[in-house]
């Protein structure tokens, strides 16, 4: 399952946090387990991503910095915050489901950049998704990308590139923050990363040179609704 999510993830430019969350809400994982898994798995398979984007030549520096500005201390804000199991669970959950709501909202995104992006609107919403990120694990990536593709800032490629290079940021500053959680992981995590990393390489590979598919991300939403639900009730 953690091979399929980041194969999945990462042929849309993602890492696949909300999906290595879902698959621990599934198997019944401990909230003290969850965050710092799912940071460990997000930044191996960013790096992979970010790399692959890069290469590929659909990264945009202009477009990624003022987001990461913002984004990163807010993420070594929202690492640093332990939050009850209850309430982790809850957050999380509402995170799972948000996350579908954007694979439908994108399904059928126009692919191209119609506008830029003003400099302090996009450092206030760096600032927002990276304090999620840090707090629950994900990478902010999942939110970031139906922004700049329905305010026309992006086509899907460079969302993509822009989108995996911010979930690498956010990882890491998350994990960083409270380095001591590194310890609550699983034993069976090293074979997580070994999965996740095989999946992301594939995955990251054919994204970057093909579209992704509105069927893709129609099952994404299905499986994120699923676990959604299930953390929730």
């Amino acid at each position: 399952m953690i091979f399929i999510a980041a194969l999945l993830y990462s042929a849309v430019g993602h890492a696949g946090a909300s999906g290595y969350l879902a698959v621990m809400a599934l198997l019944n994982t401990a909230p003290a387990q969850m965050r710092p898994t799912a940071l460990i798995l997000n930044i191996a398979v960013a790096a992979i991503g970010t790399v692959q984007f890069v290469r590929a030549g659909y990264f945009r520096w202009s477009l990624f910095w003022p987001f990461a500005l913002g984004s990163i201390p807010a993420a070594f804000l929202g690492g640093s915050i332990t939050l009850p199991g209850t309430w982790y669970r809850v957050i999380v959950g509402a995170v799972l489901l948000l996350s579908a709501l954007r694979f439908a909202i994108t399904l059928r995104a126009p692919d191209e950049a119609k506008r830029q992006v003003p400099l302090p609107l996009a450092l206030a919403i760096g600032v927002g998704l990276g304090f999620l990120a840090g707090l629950t694990g994900v990478g902010g990536g999942i939110f970031l990308s139906p922004v700049l593709l329905i305010a026309g800032w992006a086509n899907l490629r460079t969302t993509a590139a822009t989108s995996v290079a911010f979930i690498l940021a956010n990882s890491i500053a998350g994990l960083v923050a409270k380095p001591a959680a590194i310890h609550a992981v699983q034993d069976i995590a090293p074979l997580w990363v070994v999965a996740a990393v095989i999946g992301g390489l594939l995955g990251s590979y054919l994204g970057s040179r093909r579209l992704p598919s509105p069927a893709l991300r129609a099952v994404l939403a299905v499986v994120l609704v699923a676990a959604g639900l299930k953390l929730i009730t």
